[in-house]
């Protein structure tokens, strides 16, 4: 058996392809790599786009437009670390806008409901870290936000 890599599936009702081109103006690394369409006699229209491959920040990933059997949840997110406050909002901002919805502790979801956590690398070193009273303090304060502060994430990690 060979087996040639992984890729993540991500089900939407529609639209797969207008959020694929949306993510690639929000992150580097990100582009279309193929489109496929559905044929006569699938479940949706002849033409209309089937699965859309792509890189999200170099890394491959799959989008399916297979209508609403399946509805997006929190079970699946994906997350996106970045360093500094500006671009977490500009990330965040970008995503709830239009349809998308905040939710807490750095999580929100994009217009198709595809969830998101945009994590600032400063919690990601602390919860990584060896200090266990930082990564605690850090913990404290992400648990009563909804967008991340940074600045008050790191004052919690350096305890001041």
């Amino acid at each position: 058996m060979t087996v040639r890599g992984a890729t993540p599936y991500i089900w939407f009702v529609e639209g797969a392809l207008d959020a694929v081109e949306f993510y690639a103006t929000l992150f580097p690394d990100t582009r279309v790599m193929h489109v496929s369409y559905y044929r006569d006699g699938a479940p949706m229209p002849a033409g209309s786009v089937l699965v859309v491959e792509f890189e999200l920040l170099g890394r491959p990933y799959a989008a399916l437009n297979g209508g609403p059997a399946f509805p997006q949840s929190e079970s699946f997110s994906i997350q996106v670390e970045v360093d500094t406050q500006e671009e977490l909002d500009r990330i965040w901002d970008a995503l709830v806008a239009d349809g998308g919805a905040e939710s807490m502790c750095g999580w929100c979801k994009d217009r198709w409901g595809v969830s998101w956590q945009i994590v600032p690398r400063v919690l990601a070193d602390a919860f990584n870290g060896s200090d266990e009273e930082a990564a605690g303090r850090a913990w404290a304060v992400m648990m009563d936000m909804g967008r991340l502060d940074v600045a008050a994430i790191a004052a919690a990690v350096a305890d001041r």
